[in-house]
C-alpha cells in the first residue's frame, strides 16, 4: 500500500522534496496577469550549485561511512529502513535522509566495488525534490536515478524510471538491480514485445523502468479499458466510493514518482505531437485520388504553381493553378472531390510529400516500408504513421505496398500525461536553454549541477565554408587527421543521407586497415549500443546521426587518453542548441582530454530555412575571419526562429489537448 506521509512531509522541506503534486487540468497559458508572473518567476527557476556546494553535501553523507562499512549486510539493511522509518514519522528528516543515502552508498560499495560520488548524491537529492538535474553526459546519471528509485520505494511509493527506448530500460534495470536487490526491492523492465499480463506484472514492481511511449499507451490502453466499459477515472472514482480495490484490470496501477532519463528529450522534444492509438479505418481519400493528385502535383512549377514555406514547413498555392486537365479524377469518388476547393487540399499534401518531406532525412525504406526518423535522436520509429492521407502519399512516392489508413480512438499529449503524477523529476545534460518551459508547463525547477572532475574540452577553431561539396571534404580531411594522431573521432550528421555521404568520402581516402569506421544512422539503430560503446577506441571514426538520448557511454582506451581523448566534429547545427550540446558533450567526460571542431556551410538547412540577413551577405564574405563573424550571427538568429516555433507548437499542442478534454466530460471515453 503506497504510504504518502514521506512525500507530504517533505514536500514542505525548502531543500527535499518540493511541491510535487501535479494537477492534470493546470494550464501553462490562462490570463495575461497570471501569464506575466509566470514569465517572471521562470527567470529564476534555475538554480547553479557550485562545488564547494557539492562537496558539503557529500561530505554530510560520507560521515556516516565509518560505522556502517562495519556491519554485515543484514545489519545495514536494518539501518536503511530504521531511517525510512524515520523520515515516514517526520523524525530528524535530514539527519535520516543523509543516513539514508549513506547506506544506498555503502550498498552500492558492496554490489559496484566504488562509492558514489558527491555529485551523484546530489542529482538522487534534487530528484526527491521533484526537480531536474542537470547533469554533464558522463557522470553516472544511471546510478543516480537507481539511487532516487530505491530511497523514495522503500517510503512504498511506486516508482518509474523512464528511459528513450526499450534497450536502455532493460539494460538500466539489469545494472541497478543488485541495488534493488540488497534492499529487497522488486524491480521490472517493459519490453515492446510483451504481452498486457506480463506488463501488468513489470508495473506492480516497486521499481519499473520502461520507455516513456510505452508507458503513455499502456496509460492510454487503460483509458480505453479492454471491457470498454471502465475508465481509468471512473475506476478511481468507484474505487473512492466502495473503498475497493478494483484496479485488478489496469495495466498501469499507480503513478506515485517518476524520474525521467533524458529529460529534455522526452518532455520537450516528444511532446510536439500527442501519442494517439489508431485502429485501421475507411479513408475520405482514396489510393486512387492518391495517386491522382501526386501526378497532378509534379506537373506544378515551383514558383509560379506554388511556393515552399520551409520554416513552418508548408505549401502556398497560387490561386490560378491549373490543374492538367489530360489526367480526370478516377471514377468512384465521393461527391466532395469533384469541387476545386477539396482537390486543391489533396493536391497541396501531394506537394507537402514531394517537396517538404524527403527520404533519408525525414524518413527511410526499410524492407518495402516507410519509416519514420525523429529528428532529434536519428532513430527510426516503425510504429508512427503521418496523418491525413501523408503517410499514404509518400508510400506511393516511393513505389512501396500502400498502408490502411488508420482512425484514432485514443490521444494524450506528454504534457498532460506527466503532471499526472504526485511527484515528477528527471535529469539530462542539456535542459537550461528550455528551463522556462519546463516551469511553465511541468512546474519543474532546474538545478544546475557541476562535473564531479573539471572540464578539459579544447574547442577548436570553426570551418566555415560557402558551398556544401567543400564542407564534407573537410569533415573528411579533419576526421582522418586526427585519427591519425591516435584520437577516436566522432562525426555527428543531421541526416542518414549525410551520414552515408562522410562514410563515402572517408572510405575513398583511407583503407580498411588504417582505421575503423562505423556507421550508426537509423538503418543500423539495432546495433547502436554496440557502436557507441565502440566509438572510444583509439583511431575509430564513428559517424552518426544525432546522438540525443543514447545512454550508451563511450569508453575511452588508454591510448586514446594519451592521444588527446575524443574528438567531436559538428557537421550542421540543429534547431536547437541542447542537441549541438548533446554532441559535444561526449567530448571530455569525467575529466578526460577531448576536442571540438564545427565545420558548416551556409548552404545548412537550418539556415536555409530561417533565411537572414547574416547567411545571404556572409555566404559572400572572401575571408575565413568574416564568414565566421557572419555565421556566427546567423545561426544565433536562426536557432531563435527555430526553437520559438516549435515551442508554439508545443504550446498549441497543449492548448488542444485541453480543449478536446473538455469536450469529451469527466468520464467519456477518448475517442
Amino acid at each position: 500500500m503506497f504510504n504518502p506521509t514521506f512525500i507530504k512531509y517533505l514536500r514542505k522541506q525548502p531543500l527535499l522534496l518540493a511541491d510535487g503534486l501535479r494537477e492534470e487540468g493546470s494550464q501553462p497559458e490562462q490570463n495575461k496577469l497570471s501569464r506575466f508572473a509566470t514569465n517572471l518567476e521562470s527567470y529564476y527557476v534555475t538554480k547553479r550549485y557550485n562545488r564547494l556546494q557539492v562537496k558539503q553535501h557529500g561530505r554530510h553523507i560520507a560521515k556516516y561511512y565509518k560505522a556502517l562499512r562495519k556491519l554485515d549486510d543484514n545489519a545495514l539493511n536494518q539501518q536503511f529502513y530504521q531511517a525510512i522509518n524515520a523520515l515516514n514519522q517526520q523524525k530528524r528528516v535530514t539527519h535520516h535522509l543523509a543516513k539514508a543515502f549513506a547506506c544506498i552508498g555503502e550498498a552500492i560499495h558492496r554490489r559496484f566495488g566504488f562509492y558514489p560520488h558527491a555529485v551523484q548524491y546530489l542529482g538522487a537529492y534534487v530528484l526527491l525534490q521533484g526537480k531536474m538535474a542537470e547533469m554533464q553526459t558522463g557522470e553516472g546519471k544511471t546510478i543516480v536515478a537507481g539511487m532516487a528509485a530505491t530511497l523514495a520505494a522503500a517510503t512504498g511509493a511506486a516508482v518509474h524510471v523512464l528511459s528513450t527506448n526499450d534497450y536502455l530500460a532493460t539494460r538500466d534495470q539489469q545494472e541497478m538491480q543488485p541495488l534493488f536487490d540488497f534492499y529487497g526491492l522488486t524491480s521490472g523492465a517493459i519490453d515492446g514485445e510483451m504481452e498486457i499480463p506480463e506488463r501488468q506484472t513489470q508495473y506492480q514492481q516497486a521499481i519499473c523502468y520502461v520507455s516513456a511511449s510505452e508507458l503513455v499507451f499502456d496509460v492510454l490502453k487503460d483509458e480505453l479499458n479492454a471491457d470498454n466499459r471502465l475508465t481509468r477515472k471512473k475506476s478511481a472514482l468507484q474505487r473512492f466510493i466502495t473503498t475497493q480495490a478494483s484496479n485488478a484490470n489496469l495495466i498501469v496501477p499507480a503513478l506515485h514518482f517518476c524520474i525521467v532519463d533524458e529529460a529534455d528529450s522526452v518532455l520537450i522534444d516528444e511532446a510536439s505531437t500527442p501519442l494517439i492509438i489508431s485502429q485501421e479505418a475507411e479513408s475520405l481519400m482514396d489510393e486512387d485520388l492518391l495517386h491522382w493528385a501526386l501526378v497532378q502535383a509534379k506537373g506544378l512549377s515551383l514558383g509560379q504553381d506554388f511556393t515552399l514555406d520551409h520554416t513552418n514547413q508548408d505549401i502556398n498555392l497560387a490561386t490560378d493553378v491549373v490543374l492538367n486537365d489530360s489526367l480526370p479524377l478516377p471514377s468512384g469518388l465521393k461527391p466532395m472531390w469533384s469541387t476545386r476547393t477539396w482537390q486543391n487540399v489533396v493536391i497541396k499534401k501531394a506537394l507537402t510529400a514531394l517537396y517538404l518531406f524527403n527520404k533519408d532525412e525525414h524518413y527511410i525504406v526499410l524492407e518495402d516500408k516507410v519509416v519514420i526518423v525523429d529528428e532529434s535522436t536519428g532513430r527510426p520509429m516503425p510504429d508512427r504513421s503521418w496523418e491525413q492521407g501523408l503517410h499514404q502519399l509518400i508510400e506511393i512516392k516511393e513505389n512501396v505496398e500502400v498502408s490502411k489508413t488508420r482512425q484514432t480512438i485514443a490521444q494524450i499529449t506528454f504534457q498532460r500525461f506527466f503532471r499526472r503524477y504526485i511527484l515528477l523529476s528527471g535529469l539530462t545534460g542539456t535542459v537550461t536553454e528550455v528551463s522556462r518551459e519546463m516551469w511553465k508547463v511541468y512546474v519543474l525547477k532546474v538545478c544546475v549541477i557541476p562535473p564531479n572532475r573539471r572540464n578539459k574540452r579544447k574547442t577548436l577553431t570553426r570551418y566555415c565554408y560557402q558551398t556544401a561539396d567543400a564542407k564534407w571534404q573537410a569533415v573528411a580531411n579533419d576526421a582522418i587527421r586526427q585519427a591519425k594522431k591516435g584520437q577516436p573521432v566522432l562525426i555527428g550528421t543531421r541526416s542518414v543521407e549525410a551520414s552515408e555521404r562522410v562514410y563515402k568520402l572517408i572510405t575513398q581516402q583511407v583503407t580498411p586497415d588504417q582505421f575503423t569506421l562505423y556507421l550508426l544512422n537509423a538503418r543500423q539503430n539495432a546495433e547502436e549500443a554496440e557502436i557507441v560503446a565502440k566509438a572510444g577506441i583509439s583511431g575509430t571514426i564513428t559517424i552518426a546521426t544525432n546522438m540525443a538520448g543514447r545512454g550508451t557511454d563511450i569508453k575511452l582506451d588508454d591510448k586514446a587518453k594519451q592521444s588527446g581523448g575524443l574528438h567531436v566534429i559538428l557537421t550542421e547545427h540543429h534547431d536547437s542548441t541542447r542537441i549541438d550540446r548533446q554532441l559535444i558533450g561526449r567530448s571530455a567526460r569525467q575529466g578526460n582530454a577531448g576536442s571540438f571542431r564545427e565545420i558548416v556551410c551556409f548552404n545548412d538547412a537550418i539556415l536555409l530555412s530561417h533565411r537572414s540577413v547574416w547567411q545571404m551577405i556572409g555566404r559572400w564574405m572572401p575571408t575565413a575571419g568574416l564568414r565566421h563573424w557572419f555565421y556566427n550571427q546567423a545561426i544565433i538568429v536562426a536557432q531563435r526562429r527555430a526553437q520559438q516555433r516549435q515551442y508554439e507548437i508545443r504550446i498549441n499542442t497543449l492548448k488542444q489537448d485541453n480543449q478536446r478534454q473538455k469536450q469529451i466530460g469527466f468520464i467519456g471515453k477518448l475517442r
